[in-house]
């Protein structure tokens, strides 16, 4: 990892902050799993730095079972005890119960038939939609697309998916890809 390449400058020279930029951000990921594990986390975000959810992310994803929404639909008191008593993730009572509640309105989502990626992808016709901002002051908070996901999410049971959320979501997943015109991600991909 090269820090003098040029990137999009909110990566900064945080090494952790730079390898999620260089690898993660803005890949497309199409399993229902990881999408479900990067919705949780962009909730978990809310009101904080990224770097913070990326320093917390091993503990987060320990404490939530792998994010798997079968074992977490059943967490009960104990757990919420549990994991607001963990000084590895971020213990914020209502972030913890909107990861119970969003496992539970997930598995309801396969229970009809409907696949978490298909409808998720679905809000950007099924290919990631490039963008080249010129700076970082070009790139939306969100956009009608997110606030689209945002109340079909609502409507279908989760919580913490606002608009500006689940554009974040859409751009760490590659739903959207927002490098700036200058990243070397940019250069690369086209």
């Amino acid at each position: 990892m090269d820090p003098e390449l040029p990137r999009c400058g909110w990566a900064g020279s945080d090494p952790l902050y730079l390898a999620y930029h260089d690898t993660e951000w803005g890949v497309p990921t199409r399993d229902d799993g990881e999408l479900f594990a990067r919705l949780m986390l962009e909730g978990m975000q809310a009101g904080l730095a990224w770097i913070t959810i990326l320093r917390k992310r091993e503990s987060l994803t320990a404490a939530f079972a792998g994010w798997d929404p079968e074992v977490i639909a059943r967490y009960g008191d104990d757990d919420v005890a549990r994991l607001l008593a963990d000084p590895g993730i971020i213990r914020n009572r209502l972030k913890v119960a909107a990861v119970i509640r969003n496992a539970r309105a997930y598995l309801a989502l396969l229970d009809e038939g409907v696949g978490f990626g298909e409808l998720l992808w679905g809000f950007v016709g099924g290919e990631p939609v490039v963008n080249r901002p010129a700076t970082l002051a070009d790139v939306p908070a969100l956009t009608d697309e997110s606030i689209a996901m945002s109340k079909e999410l609502k409507r279908r049971g989760f919580t913490f998916v606002g608009p500006t959320i689940c554009y974040a979501f859409m751009q760490s997943t590659g739903m959207v890809d927002d490098h700036v015109a200058d990243c070397f991600r940019a250069v690369a991909n086209g």
